[in-house]
Formats: C-alpha cells, structure tokens, sequence
C-alpha cells in the first residue's frame, strides 16, 4: 500500500482528490494533505509518503520549488503534477526534478489511477533500489527530543551487533526500556525494532551491489548470525531474496 500525500491550494479540488479517486483500487491511501507548498514540506517530512500529488502553481511555495527542495534533502518519492496551464516549461521542470507524470486539471475520471498504474508498472520493471530505510539525521528539528536523537546515533554505529536491542540501546542512554520505546514511537513512527531492521537491510542492499561479496558476509556485516533468518528478513523488506537482489545489480 503506498503513502500518499495530496497538495492543492484549491480546496475543492483537493478534496475532490482525497474523496472521490480510487486510491484503494489503486492500492494506496492518503496519508495527508496540504493548502500550499509549504504546509506540503512539513505534511510531507512528517508522513514520507512514497507518492505525492501536487499543483504546481500555489501560494507561498509553488509545486516545483517545494519538490526542489525535497530533492536536496534526499526525498526520492514518486511525483504526479497537476496544473491548469499546458505551458510545457512547467512540465520540463517537472520532470528535471524526477517528477513521475504530469496531468492537466481538470483530469478525467480515472486518469490519476491509471498514472498510477504506470508509476507501479515502471518501479517493477527498474532495477531493484535500496529500500528507503527511514534514517532521520541526528539533530533533525527541535521536535526530536534528546534520547531520540541519541538512539539514532547509536543504532546507525551498533547496527552490525547481533546482540543489540531495545534493552541493550536503553541502558546505553541511561533511560527504560519502556520510556525508550514509547518516545521513539512517537516521534518517529517506527518502533525501535522495525527502524533497526529497515536501517539493516538498507546497509544490506549497499554491500549485496557487490558481486564479489557472499550473502552470508553481508548477513554478518550488518549484525546476523543466522543467515536463513536474514535472507527471510531481506526478502520480506526488499521482495525478493539476497542472491537474486544481487544478480540484479550486476
């Protein structure tokens, strides 16, 4: 099921977005909304949402300046444009940021699912990516309190122990288990446990690009013993197992 996040200044057209697509049918969901581009960037960092659609032409920060921005801070989620205008400047800016597609307002019923149906077609046929580990750098915002960010750092330079855990990265920050797990969640959306393995598999993904490097050195680079139980771990984050992940790199 894919994220969405819908952009639009245009209330009733955004909620014409929102209510009446098929977004299941589709197989997604709407996560969030935003009037502008600059609620966008704030809806956006807080959901990441692995599809975005947005007008192009708004107040305060249009469309294309608000996926620039994403870009630069390393958001490389799929973009669907919609404008009123056909100018094609607009369109070649669009698609110079990456931008998935690009339809004209207003867009027929079936239009935006149909789009999304190519996007999917397209992330299926590419070669495989990393998945995208949800690493929040440390310091990011005001709103990550201080174990938080602490528990971050600590994950991304304890990630390759095989015996680290909720318990192991609580006593090392001088806090509970139970305090630990609440504020990570809360703040990151991700349970402790889950960010670590999405965190492993993305190192996985990294070293797999490799031929020269076996499964089983990958499995215990990022802190496996039991290379069974990784190879389940990757297939079930990445679709498909370590070695075929590596020959599709190759």
């Amino acid at each position: 099921m894919l994220k969405v996040v819908v952009v639009e200044d245009e209330e009733l057209v955004r909620k014409g977005i929102v209510l009446t697509v098929d977004w299941a049918g589709a197989g997604c969901a709407v996560v969030g909304e935003a009037a502008n581009g600059e609620e966008g960037l704030e809806v956006i960092r807080r959901y990441r949402p692995d599809l975005i659609v947005t007008d192009i032409r708004m107040p305060k920060l249009d469309g294309i300046e608000m996926l620039r921005r994403l870009r630069e801070e390393g958001n490389r989620a799929h973009v669907v444009f919609l404008t009123a205008y056909s100018d094609f400047s607009y369109a070649q800016s669009a698609l110079k940021l990456g931008a998935a597609d690009y339809l004209l307002k207003p867009f027929h019923d079936g239009e935006l699912e149909e789009t999304i149906a190519r996007i999917r077609s397209r992330a299926q046929t590419a070669a495989p990516a990393a998945p995208a580990a949800p690493v929040l750098p440390e310091g990011q915002g005001p709103e990550k309190s201080k174990y938080v960010r602490e528990a971050l750092t600590y994950l991304s330079e304890h990630y390759n122990d095989p015996d680290i855990s909720v318990s192991s990265v609580a006593r090392s920050l001088g806090v509970s288990d139970g305090h630990l797990s609440h504020v990570f969640k809360k703040e990151t959306s991700y349970t402790l446990s889950a960010y670590l393995t999405n965190y492993r598999m993305h190192k996985a993904t990294e070293l797999l690009r490799d031929c020269r490097v076996k499964v089983y050195e990958v499995a215990e680079s990022v802190g496996y013993r039991d290379i069974a139980y990784f190879s389940s771990a990757f297939k079930k984050s990445v679709g498909m197992s370590p070695s075929e992940y590596q020959k599709r790199c190759q």
